[in-house]
Parts: C-alpha cells; sequence; structure tokens
C-alpha cells in the first residue's frame, strides 16, 4: 500500500523532460511509482485534476537562521505559502555560528534546509533596521582554515562557500574576500556563490576569477554592475563566463532586481539557471515574497511554465550537488509541489518600485513531504 497518491495531474518533472496528464505515487519517503496504471491502495488519495504537479520547489537563496540573525526569516512560514520543501540557506551563518543553524533551526524543521557556509567567521550578523555591517569588509573575519574544518564536519549539509561582494558589504576590500572564498572552496571541492552589488569590485573583475559550477547570485541586479549594457544586450564578459560554466542565479530580495533587466536577459535568450527569492526579514513582505511569486514573475515575462519549473528543480539541485533533490524519479525522496495557475490581473513589484502587471500567477495547492501532505 502507497502512503499518497497524487491522482490525475498535470506532471511537469524537467529531470525526466516530462509534461504529461499522470498519476505519482509515494511509499516510505520516497517516489514509489509514476504512470497510469497504479491502484487505489494508498492512505491517501489527493485528486490533483487541473493542476501541476512537480518535484518539491527548491529556492537556492533564502535566509532561514531564524532567531540567530535578525535578516533570517522562518522557513515553515515561508514554504506554506511558496511550496518549498528545500532551502539553501544562502550564508547567514559562518564557521563561527554554523554549530548552533544546525542544531536550533535545521535539525528540528520538517523542511530540507541545506547551506552555503560563509567564508565570514559570524556570518551575516550585521544587519539590521536602518543599519548594515558588512561581513566581507574585515579581512580579520575572513577565515579559511576555520570555514574548510566547519564544512568538513557538516558535509551533509554545507554545499559551498557564499562571500558578498560590493562597497556596502566588503568594503574597499576589492576581490580579497571572493578570492580568500574561492581558496577555501577549492580545498573542500565545493562552488562558491557570490554576492554581486554595486562597485567595488566590477563585474569583469568578479566573473573572470569565477569557475565553472561557481554561482554569481543577483543576475538581475539593477545599474551598476548590471549583467546588460545600455543597448539592453548581455554583456560579452556575461556571456563569456556562462559559456565556460559559471551559473546565474536571480536572487531576487530587497535590493537586486529590475524587471528591465530580467525583460531583457529573457529578450536576449539568456535564461537564468536559478530562479531564487532571497526571500528575508526584508523582502519577505515585498517585493520579493518568496520563490513561488519570483517564478511567477518570469511566466509573466516571457518564459514557459516548464522552463521555469526547471530553473527551482533540477538546475538548482545540479548546482548544489544534490542531483536525488528535484525530480520524481521513482527512488527520489518523496517531496512535490502542487500548484495552480490563476488567470488575471496581478500586480507585481521590483526593487525599483517599477510595477509590472501580469496575465497569470502561481499558487501553492498542496505540498508533500517525505510522500506525505503538509502541514
Amino acid at each position: 500500500m502507497y502512503d499518497t497518491i497524487l491522482r490525475g495531474g498535470r506532471v511537469i518533472d524537467p529531470s525526466q523532460d516530462i509534461d504529461m496528464t499522470t498519476d505519482v505515487a509515494f511509499k516510505d519517503g520516497t517516489v514509489a511509482a509514476f504512470g497510469n496504471e497504479i491502484s487505489d491502495e494508498a492512505v491517501t488519495v489527493i485528486d490533483v485534476t487541473g493542476k501541476i504537479v512537480a518535484p518539491g520547489l527548491i529556492d537556492t537563496h533564502a535566509h532561514v537562521n531564524w532567531g540567530a540573525t535578525y535578516l533570517s526569516v522562518e522557513a515553515e512560514t515561508v514554504a506554506k505559502k511558496s511550496g518549498t520543501t528545500t532551502f539553501i540557506d544562502a550564508g547567514s551563518a559562518g564557521a563561527g555560528t554554523f554549530h548552533g543553524f544546525r542544531r536550533h533551526v535545521i535539525e528540528p524543521s520538517p523542511l530540507r534546509i541545506i547551506a552555503f557556509l560563509n567564508i565570514s567567521h559570524a556570518g551575516i550578523y550585521g544587519y539590521g533596521p536602518g543599519f548594515m555591517v558588512g561581513e566581507s569588509a574585515d579581512l580579520r573575519l575572513l577565515h579559511p582554515s576555520a570555514c574548510i574544518d566547519v564544512a568538513r564536519q557538516h558535509s551533509d549539509l554545507i554545499c559551498g562557500i557564499k562571500v558578498r561582494l560590493g562597497g556596502n558589504v566588503s568594503g574597499t576590500l576589492g576581490t580579497q574576500p571572493l578570492d580568500i572564498a574561492i581558496d577555501a572552496a577549492e580545498e573542500l571541492d565545493l562552488p562558491v556563490m557570490v554576492h554581486i552589488g554595486p562597485p567595488p569590485p566590477r563585474r569583469q573583475d568578479i566573473l573572470e576569477r569565477l569557475r565553472p559550477g561557481d554561482i554569481l547570485t543577483h543576475c538581475c541586479r539593477m545599474f551598476p554592475n548590471a549583467l546588460i549594457d545600455r543597448e539592453r544586450n548581455i554583456r560579452a564578459e556575461v556571456e563569456d563566463a556562462h559559456q565556460r560554466g559559471v551559473i546565474f542565479d536571480v536572487g531576487h530580495g530587497r535590493g537586486s532586481f529590475d524587471f528591465k533587466v530580467a525583460r531583457a536577459m529573457v529578450e536576449n535568450g539568456f535564461t537564468p539557471d536559478i530562479i531564487s527569492s532571497d526571500v528575508h526579514i526584508v523582502s519577505v513582505d515585498g517585493p520579493a515574497f518568496d520563490v513561488l511569486v519570483t517564478m511567477s514573475k518570469f511566466l509573466c515575462l516571457g518564459l514557459t511554465l516548464p522552463e521555469v519549473l526547471r530553473t527551482v528543480t533540477v538546475n538548482a539541485a545540479r548546482a548544489i550537488n544534490r542531483p536525488e533533490l528535484g525530480s520524481l524519479k521513482p527512488g527520489s525522496p518523496g517531496d512535490a509541489t502542487v500548484l495552480r495557475i490563476n488567470e488575471g490581473e496581478f500586480e507585481y513589484y521590483d526593487s525599483l518600485g517599477h510595477i509590472m502587471i501580469g496575465k497569470q500567477k502561481l499558487e501553492v495547492a498542496h505540498i508533500l513531504i517525505a510522500g506525505k501532505r503538509w502541514p
């Protein structure tokens, strides 16, 4: 007997290039069967006719070290609205604070939380109402040996190294924090996720250092350091980095998303590899809200639903080297997100206050965690 059957939905699983109406069954915490011949022998059968069944959504850039940093929000609250089943915390904790993050937030959570470890020993500690103390601005806090030790101790949860760059977070240090982060990441054989803010450093100096598999987050940020030029073309150094395997992540957030840049990227055929929210205390009530709202924006900008879902399932899973996630293949972890598409007129905002009226909005119908409906 199965634990749960999702019956009659439009199953979109980019990891298998599947887009069809069929059933999915779950048992013992995993995907058990897939197809139209599944019997009704299950504890729970959910009719999802007319809805979209996707692998559990992965938000690759979030801040969920709730209670330990002012910046972070509670993962469970965001998940219920967004259908996120896996949160990737983007450097809220560093080597000096990760133990508490694991014990007090990650382990008690019903959701899966994985993390990029901040190269700064304290993590993002100086973000508060009306002020910012950049954790990358003081070389005394950038301790690669401690970072390596903690990443090895928690290798089951740490998927990469995070560094934030920009005048407001790394001061006048330029690319020095990035170079230190890459040194640690190379020793660990992990990717680096790089926050790009206003210069210094310049976009070119960041991109030329990034390796295949490294992630540039906030790829839709506005001028200065935007990835498009004044003619709204993708800059040559951006194309070059993408071709050699650098991953481009949206990381919407409060101040890192410009409709003009996002629209130009879509129109130029430069689809972000990953759509993520950068949900935190000053973006959770807008303009980002969560990953589902960010996905809806790109749906309204012209991406197809399978293209959007690819960025938050298989692409996200590959970027963090967790290929078992973001899939409905039998044997995969039994996480699924069931969505509906609402038609109408919906207001969406970017970080500059610009408004886009979209015709579609994604909403959550059901969430499955380890094969069972949640909450």
